[in-house]
């Protein structure tokens, strides 16, 4: 794949001083940062590309050369940055163009991300709760004594200068020795691993707000494995699994409820009880109510984890018509088969969403 023409991928012109470089691509650099475009293949391309194109231009000589020869006379024809740069020597290199945000923290290590399932029921989620589990975590041993790496002098990186036919290359990579760290173990605890780290249990809190749903991951920021030498926590992401109501089902942040009443409730109208969230509530059910109405307990349901407004409760009813009846109840509906109050009337049949709308006006 052929290379852009630097001075291009800067959107600078040809004959730009120094200043002009370094501000456009402090631009650049800042706006496809890997901080500020997390998991994007092509912001982070385009980071390195301007990258490239900077560190030929911002040097007299490189700069020199790609005038007369172009990519052949930066060596960088080929692909890839300053010969096999990756993002922290991007880092390490050109650091300053940032204002800071990246190069004062690459000597800080941070531990690793923990991830931890946590089952919750319709209740605890429409209320939000506090759950407390034991998480085995990495933490450092205390008794061991480190210093300044002796391979990189603290500074996490190492630096190789290499002469070529077209001058000398620049390359900086990690440390090998203590892994970007800047600082290495004199004496070790025999229990700890080579950064003196050790598992151990901890009893965390997580607090899970109102309104989260199946496959929801939150993150809890410092709750992760701890680092080695003085580093900062990791992040704990939690993954929110749904228990199934025995009675309520939720879509959304609605709560459904099968209500089954008998022919004569549906007649006479009845009172029922109702499961909820909070515990049972009692409805009256309206004489003459139809099979598939659906009645509505407002703010009933869940809270919304944004709005944090609440969903509603919608019952849906059921007339249960018996399999068996006795002679007494066969002759009743036998007498009364081909009575006007007994005929169907649907002028106006509704399909069940129609209904469901009805229910919200």
């Amino acid at each position: 794949m052929s290379k852009r023409d630097y001075y291009e991928v800067l959107g600078v012109p040809k004959g730009s001083e120094k200043k002009q470089i370094k501000q456009s691509y402090r631009k650049l650099a800042i706006k496809y940062h890997p901080d500020r475009n997390e998991g994007d293949k092509d912001a982070e391309d385009k980071f390195k590309e301007a990258a490239e194109a900077y560190e030929v231009l911002s040097n007299d000589e490189k700069r020199k050369r790609y005038d007369q020869f172009g990519h052949q006379g930066t060596g960088s024809n080929r692909g890839g940055f300053g010969g096999n740069m990756n993002m922290e020597d991007i880092f390490d290199q050109f650091g300053d163009v940032f204002g800071g945000f990246r190069s004062s923290e690459k000597r800080v290590i941070k531990g690793s991300d923990l991830r931890v399932r946590i089952k919750l029921n319709l209740k605890e989620i429409s209320e939000g709760t506090l759950k407390k589990i034991k998480i085995k975590k990495l933490f450092p041993v205390e008794g061991i004594d480190y210093q300044t790496c002796n391979t990189c002098n603290g500074s996490g990186a190492v630096t190789k200068i290499a002469n070529t036919i077209l001058g000398q290359m620049q390359t900086t990579s990690t440390c090998h020795n203590c892994q970007g760290s800047g600082k290495e173990i004199i004496h070790n605890n025999p229990k700890a691993d080579a950064q003196g780290m050790i598992h151990k249990e901890e009893l965390t809190e997580i607090n899970i707000p109102a309104g989260v749903s199946e496959g929801m991951q939150l993150k809890v920021r410092g709750q992760g494995n701890h680092a080695p030498f003085d580093g900062v926590p990791g992040d704990l992401l939690v993954l929110i699994e749904e228990e199934k109501h025995s009675d309520l089902t939720r879509e959304g942040n609605n709560i459904y409820y099968e209500l089954f009443i008998s022919i004569p409730d549906a007649i006479l109208g009845s009172k029922k009880d109702i499961p909820t969230l909070s515990g049972k509530v009692t409805i009256s059910i309206p004489e003459g109510i139809q099979n598939g109405k659906i009645l509505r307990l407002k703010s009933k349901g869940i809270k919304d984890i944004e709005s944090h407004q609440k969903g509603d409760l919608l019952i849906h009813i059921n007339i249960w018509t018996p399999e068996k009846l006795t002679q007494n109840q066969i002759d009743f509906f036998t007498k009364n088969k081909d009575a006007k109050e007994f005929t169907p009337d649907p002028k106006n049949p509704k399909s069940f969403f129609e209904k469901i709308r009805e229910a919200f006006n």
